[in-house]
């Protein structure tokens, strides 16, 4: 485990507080931690992870795709569904 000082303003310690409080963590370290996770999955290149990939798969095999045009073609079918 690494060990770090950190300067945080204000809004980002009450933020910190209110993701304790929510998942009822100990310290701000595990929310500290916790906001890492989410930011990871959330954030950092979805596309390249394996559980991406093997859905787009299923999407193209089984999937049924309409190609358009134009915009307005796209936006009449919408609109008339």
């Amino acid at each position: 485990m690494v060990q770090a000082f950190i300067d945080i303003n204000e809004r980002a310690n009450r933020l910190l507080n209110i993701l304790k409080a929510k998942y009822g963590l100990k310290d701000k370290s595990q929310a500290i931690e916790r906001m890492a996770e989410e930011y990871e999955e959330k954030l950092l290149e979805p596309e390249l992870k394996p559980e991406y990939i093997e859905k787009i798969r299923k999407i193209e095999k089984h999937g049924k795709f309409t190609k358009y045009s134009s915009l307005e073609q796209l936006r009449d079918e919408i609109e008339h569904a």
